[in-house]
């Protein structure tokens, strides 16, 4: 099946659904490339980026699944290649 790249930007506002939203990571780890975390203490929010090489269903699975968590936010970006 041919995959796609994508980078996921995650904000995350509350911290309620971050175990769920490691939960989801976990699950889709084996399409993951790579992950990176910021913590923004001054406004108290966390700034991930998951770069991911996957079918495209699945990236919109994962992507879907994340927006739902109650305060946090993701948007998905495409490769074109």
């Amino acid at each position: 099946m041919e995959t796609r790249i994508a980078l996921i930007g995650i904000i995350v506002e509350s911290t309620e659904s971050v175990e769920q939203l490691n939960h989801l990571l976990h699950e889709y780890g084996s399409h993951i490339i790579g992950r990176m975390g910021i913590p923004y203490r001054e406004k108290n929010v966390h700034i991930i980026s998951v770069a991911i090489d996957a079918p495209q269903d699945v990236i919109n699975a994962l992507s879907g699944k994340i927006g739902r968590l109650a305060g946090i936010t993701a948007k998905t970006v495409y490769s074109n290649v």
